[in-house]
């Protein structure tokens, strides 16, 4: 029998409580809060989490954008080139 959740199911809220805690251990500027003895409210860590994944995507897409020019800007060969976009889109 698999332990996965269904779709259906329904979390508890201390499931729920303790997600939330492991996302603000993940975000650095809400796990400083916390070690100051600082509570973070549940609503703040959602918020601040979306907002972090937000800044990450922009970060990978600015250094997809600076990678792409730098590779059309290389002098190899098209085969050499080739391989590394290949390599780096995995």
């Amino acid at each position: 029998m698999s332990t996965r959740r269904s779709r259906t199911s329904q979390f508890t809220e201390d499931e729920i409580n303790n997600l939330i805690f492991k996302l603000q251990a993940l975000l650095p500027q809400l796990e400083q809060r916390r070690n100051n003895g600082r509570v973070v409210a549940p609503s703040k860590i959602l918020k601040e989490t979306c907002s972090y994944i937000r800044r990450l995507h922009r970060e990978m897409d600015e250094l997809s954008e600076r990678l792409t020019s730098l590779l059309d800007n290389m002098e190899i060969s098209s085969v050499d080139a080739q391989l590394l976009r290949t390599v780096l889109l995995q």
